[in-house]
């Protein structure tokens, strides 16, 4: 990832059956049994009863899929390939019911739980190791009211198939960078995407979220009701609850942009960087500039700026035309492009199955010494895809007060980000260690991190750090509608009086490193 009112001319875009789900797939499932092995939350090894599974998968009217079972592999199988998880049950929802009776009996029998929407998590939180996953990616819907200028969303739905939708109608909001991530855990985090000068965070244009607690109640989170709630999942995250439904605000987009790269010779790096940042300061909100450090698939080090400039398009060639003049670059591949394409430009490079490891936090300043760290660091380099990038903030986003909502890292000006990616299992441990390396250079610039790029080994101190001043009020949160931490893999705020274990080797025991 919506009014109750008539949706003249609207789209549903949906996967459906008029058949259960249970029941189409139940030739795939194999008869339980007997007891199964399982995990609790704090880590410790529990037995499910045999009869006590068979009366969640008969009363899913989606699948429940146990090892062995058709489809358990490709349905456990995440975006980011560094991990090899192994949940004791797969919950494939079809509906908000299904989501219900999961959490109910994720609580009843204390189970380590996690949430899976579009499965994008660079921590591989989306899918846990012998505990429950509830698997949203079945729940397709998207429903646009053109007139309203708003859209329902169901947590399943992938950026791409959402932009699509809106699209068909010359709308669109705040929607990441890769189209085969899930917008309810992108939305959840905050939401940066190419609109986001523009239009504000993802959060900033969520209207209203149904979602299901850990005591199991269904309940609608907005401006008007259960305010509080509504508050904490725009940028706390899966901390409260799993959502089930996403409201949106719309706004007129496209269905042309100036979008692409400029890429600029490595031996201008230190002239062209700091003319990148200076311009990224001042520069107009309709345009976002997302600075890069990258090789070529040669080997050939550059410097780079990603654009979108989502006005007219006349007066962003003249706005860009200083990128351009500082000096020719040796690639440019910016020009007027359809939106949906310009989401998807990134797919190919963070594809599925890939290793990832990442580093980021927030900026408030992108000056001398951090380039001139960023640069060398950079060259001491010899992975060949450790990109270093400067996500631009600031416009939209940076004009909500700080506590609007539980983003709370809104006077930002960047994000720096260390991103290792690999094929080669065998090369996992190499590019951590060097992402790792040269981490310390930057942190001290950093102040916290966004919660949708954590990666599975962050301190708590980061993460206290990342909700800032908002922290005591996301604890309150915790303590009435997760007192148990029932959903704790996330960038986790635990409630009072909750133990702090959650044991490392449950979030990391199963990564693939070059052992595998």
């Amino acid at each position: 990832m919506i009014k109750r009112r008539g949706f003249c001319g609207s789209t549903l875009a949906a996967l459906a059956s008029p058949m259960p789900l249970s029941r189409l797939l139940a030739s795939a499932t194999a008869p339980i049994s007997g007891d199964l092995a399982a995990i609790s939350g704090a880590g410790k090894q529990i037995l499910l009863a045999k009869s006590d599974v068979e009366d969640l998968r008969a009363g899913l009217r989606g699948a429940l899929l146990l090892s062995g079972d058709g489809g358990y592999d490709q349905a456990r199988r995440l975006w980011n390939g560094a991990f090899d998880r192994h949940p004791a049950l797969i919950a494939r929802c079809a509906g908000a019911a299904d989501v219900r009776l999961a959490v109910n009996f994720a609580r009843a029998h204390d189970l380590l739980v996690a949430v899976r929407g579009g499965g994008h998590s660079f921590a591989g939180q989306s899918v846990c190791d012998r505990g429950l996953m509830i698997d949203l990616s079945p729940m397709k819907g998207i429903r646009v009211d053109p007139l309203a200028k708003t859209a329902s969303v169901a947590p399943g739905v992938l950026l791409g198939e959402f932009d699509r939708e809106a699209q068909s109608f010359g709308l669109a909001t705040t929607a990441g960078t890769v189209s085969h991530t899930g917008v309810s855990g992108l939305t959840l985090g905050g939401g940066f995407g190419r609109l986001c000068r523009k239009f504000g965070l993802a959060v900033d244009n969520l209207e209203a979220v149904d979602i299901v607690t850990a005591d199991g109640s269904f309940r609608r989170a907005s401006s008007h009701e259960n305010q509080d709630l509504f508050w904490g999942v725009r940028g706390g995250g899966g901390n409260f609850g799993v959502v089930t439904s996403l409201e949106f605000r719309l706004h007129p987009v496209g269905p042309t942009l100036l979008g692409g790269s400029l890429q600029y010779s490595w031996e201008h790096a230190r002239e062209v960087l700091p003319f990148l940042a200076a311009f990224a300061k001042d520069a107009p909100d309709e345009i976002n500039t997302d600075l890069f450090l990258t090789k070529l698939p040669d080997g050939q080090r550059v410097v780079g700026v990603d654009i979108c400039y989502c006005g007219d398009l006349a007066a962003g060639e003249r706005v860009i035309a200083p990128l351009r003049a500082v000096r020719k670059p040796m690639i440019d591949t910016l020009r007027p492009t359809p939106y949906v394409e310009l989401q998807k430009q990134d797919d190919e490079m963070l594809r599925h199955g890939r290793g990832y490891y990442i580093k980021s936090g927030f900026l408030d300043r992108l000056d001398a010494p951090l380039i001139d760290e960023a640069i060398a660091r950079y060259e001491s380099s010899p992975l060949p895809e450790l990109d270093l990038l400067f996500v631009h903030h600031g416009g939209a986003v940076a004009r909500l007060p700080n506590d609007a909502t539980a983003f709370s890292h809104r006077a930002a000006r960047h994000t720096i980000i260390i991103e290792a990616r690999w094929d080669d299992p065998a090369e996992a441990e190499k590019n951590m260690e060097w992402a790792r390396r040269i981490w310390p250079s930057f942190e001290p610039y950093t102040d916290g991190f966004y919660v949708n790029e954590l990666s599975f080994d962050e301190s708590e101190r980061r993460i206290r750090a990342t909700y800032g001043s908002s922290y005591d009020r996301l604890v309150a949160l915790k303590n009435r509608y997760d007192p148990t931490n029932l959903f704790r893999l996330n960038a986790n705020v635990k409630p009072r009086g909750a133990s702090t274990q959650i044991a490392t080797d449950i979030v990391s025991a199963d990564l693939v490193v070059a052992t595998a």
